[in-house]
């Protein structure tokens, strides 16, 4: 499979976009997954490839988190190893069983987190009362999470910032530098299965991950800078699109089919 410059540009442009969204709310994946299909590389061979441009953007925000000091990955070390394991699990499994019912119920949890976030007093810049240990945390939160990015995938970041928020009482700022250490580890796993099973197209996936570092180092600079009023109504617009991307994946046609039955009907 060869692919032009002009392609090869596009997807850089495309990648550096997602990163730049990934970094401050998560959903990177709705962008560049669709260019790489668009692109006529086949399913499998995308969602692996979009890993390894993912792990790059993670890695960038993560790491210009980590140096203006808003996470130390020292205390997040049970989090990160139960994180990596899950996602590595559900990164096997997904080879082994249908994924379909993860469709079917994710929509709607996206839209309960944008509300949440929408209408939660509590999700700003200022620190709230932590419901659980940073070790529960690394059990529950950690590993399930990681267990459906590696399954799955869309709105993993949404799902993490939500939790530090809720179950750690993290500020907005704070929950989005941990969730990019999580999403890198997450992504960082699934890929190393997905490099185990030959299925990254590399050309396309270093290209978009030069693209990926880009934006993820703007989107990561912008939430230091910022901070809620930024992070906050991007992540309830990433929730809902993701969930109307998702719903009209899945019912799209049957949409379609019904609102031509209604037009011959009222015709």
């Amino acid at each position: 499979m060869e692919f032009g410059f002009d392609l090869l540009l596009i997807l850089f442009a495309v990648a550096a976009l997602a990163g730049f969204v990934d970094s401050i709310a998560g959903g990177g994946g709705l962008i560049t997954i669709p260019a790489l299909l668009w692109a006529g590389i086949p399913p499998a061979q995308a969602l692996a490839t979009n890993k390894l441009q993912g792990s790059f953007g993670s890695f960038s925000a993560s790491l210009s988190f980590i140096r203006k000091g808003h996470v130390d990955p020292r205390n997040m070390v049970l989090a990160i190893a139960l994180t990596f394991a899950g996602s590595a699990f559900g990164t096997i499994l997904v080879q082994m069983l249908d994924p379909g019912i993860l469709m079917t119920v994710l929509p709607g949890l996206l839209i309960l987190i944008a509300l949440y976030f929408l209408f939660s007093p509590r999700v700003g810049d200022l620190d709230a009362h932590q419901l659980i240990s940073t070790s529960t945390f690394a059990f529950t939160a950690g590993f399930g999470i990681g267990f459906y990015d590696g399954f799955f995938g869309p709105g993993t970041g949404s799902f993490f910032s939500i939790a530090f928020v809720a179950l750690l009482g993290f500020n907005m700022t704070k929950a989005t530098a941990h969730t990019k250490v999580l999403n890198f580890t997450s992504n960082f796993a699934s890929l190393v299965m997905f490099i185990a099973g030959g299925d990254v197209v590399w050309v396309v996936g270093l290209v978009m991950a030069v693209g990926a570092l880009v934006g993820a180092q703007i989107g990561s600079h912008m939430v230091m800078k910022v901070g809620s009023r930024l992070v906050r109504p991007l992540l309830v617009v990433t929730s809902i699109a993701i969930s109307i991307k998702l719903i009209m994946d899945q019912y799209g046609p049957l949409i379609g089919q019904s609102w031509e039955n209604v037009r011959h009907w009222i015709g």
